[in-house]
């Protein structure tokens, strides 16, 4: 990489720990969760919290996957518009996510208060910012739609998305008050810890080999013990690993790249977002831009920045910096880092059911804080109480991703190419 150490700035500043040991015996649980992001860990504090015996198992460390390297945006809903979200789903199974995901943040912020996670919140709502002047009419479209719908949505001119941003370079922007940031990790840990305070058993470092029927429920094969289980939650996303079956998830993926300044300088800082929103744009090629409590200006985009791509993605953040805050021009970036992301073909999440008691959950494409919470606390509740009915969306039986692979590559690509020849803000 370019001039600064591969490392994820969130690990460095973390203010919350997790105490989570590597399985060491066969044991029995209502409830098996695999995988230790966002989705599992919301899932185990609310399976505890409903007095069930639950076993989390993970495979390297709680937040290693995509709930580990996220922006820490919260954000309201998809990344889909809700005229699009309707013409997919219908109108009653759209509404009902959208409204399900309108209150997703609510939740969050709820969990972390609750629990007193120290993750760094602040609700100050999200900026949805207009690249160019095309992007500024496809925010005007998104707030007409989101208004039909209920959602608190506001439309800022040019100059009022100068005053929030510090920055001249954006046509207009879309504000969510509903929505706001976290340090991801820290928020992950936090809700680990709490799930481990209300008697769940945590473990990382255990790696699933195999999952099968068992009786009416399951066993799973970790770390050299056993897991048997009246229910099974399946919560690997884009970071699944070690076994195929019952199910795999299909996702293609898309990598995610972040960069971070120093602290800046007080009266930088005072200038550059000055309400802490968390922002990202209506380029094709998307990038995005926030703060963390120190002062750190935290730059990501579409690309791997550890792939054979690697330079050019770094010296794109480079000119983009310049070009949004040319004040930060020589400011260093002290960290970097990037993450996988499971896309799917039409944007939405997916629950499939894996066996009788059986859910797997994936597919957040890009949208994993709020999602992940929802959907892991409500699965948790589905699997224990034996109904579906509570769940942000209808489960499926199957489902499957063609040229996974061969589209992953493309997106990789495209990224490539568009941060090569861009100089920073068409990109």
């Amino acid at each position: 990489m370019a001039d600064f150490p591969r490392s994820n700035l969130w690990h460095a500043s973390a203010a919350e720990s997790v105490s989570a040991p590597p399985l060491g015996a066969d044991i029995d649980v209502d409830l098996a969760i695999i995988g230790g992001g966002f989705t599992g860990c919301s899932a185990a504090l609310e399976a505890a919290r409903l007095g069930a015996t639950v076993a989390l198992l993970e495979a390297q460390e709680i937040g290693h996957g995509g709930s580990g390297r996220n922006v820490g945006l919260v954000n309201a809903g998809l990344w889909l518009p809700p005229d699009q979200i309707l013409a997919q789903m219908g109108p009653e199974a759209g509404l009902r996510l959208i409204e399900a995901l309108g209150a997703a943040p609510s939740r969050v912020f709820g969990l972390i208060e609750r629990e007193a996670i120290s993750c760094e919140a602040v609700r100050s709502g999200t900026l949805h910012l207009a690249h160019a002047p095309q992007g500024a009419a496809d925010l005007a479209s998104r707030h007409r739609q989101g208004r039909a719908v209920g959602a608190p949505v506001e439309l800022l001119d040019a100059a009022e998305t100068a005053r929030r941003t510090g920055s001249q370079a954006f046509h207009g922007a879309l504000l969510d008050p509903r929505a706001g940031t976290v340090q991801p990790l820290a928020y992950c840990r936090g809700l680990a810890r709490a799930a481990g305070a209300a008697g769940a058993r945590l473990h990382a470092g255990t790696q699933v080999t195999g999952v099968a029927r068992s009786g009416s429920g399951w066993e799973i094969r970790a770390g050299g013990h056993r897991v048997r289980a009246g229910a099974l939650l399946m919560a690997t996303n884009a970071y699944h690993q070690g076994f195929a079956d019952p199910f795999s998830p299909a996702y293609v993926a898309v990598h995610y790249s972040q960069f971070a300044t120093a602290p800046l300088p007080a009266e930088v800082r005072a200038r550059l977002l000055p309400g802490g929103e968390g922002c990202w744009d209506t380029a094709l090629v998307m990038s995005s831009f926030r703060t963390d409590r120190a002062g750190r200006l935290i730059l990501g985009a579409m690309g791997d920045a550890e792939g054979p791509g690697g330079r050019v993605h770094a010296g794109w953040a480079r000119r983009k910096l310049a070009q949004v805050y040319p004040e930060l021009a020589d400011i260093p970036f002290e960290h970097a880092w990037q993450g996988r992301i499971a896309m799917t073909s039409d944007h939405v999440p997916k629950l499939v059911r894996v066996g009788p008691s059986g859910l797997a959950v994936f597919g957040y494409s890009g949208r994993g804080i709020a999602p992940g919470t929802v959907f892991g606390t409500a699965a948790a509740e589905a699997l224990l109480e034996g109904r579906e009915d509570g769940l942000p969306i209808g489960p499926i039986d199957s489902y499957a991703e063609r040229f996974s692979r061969i589209r992953g590559g493309y997106y990789e690509l495209g990224a490539t190419l568009t941060h090569a020849i861009s100089p920073g803000l068409l990109g």
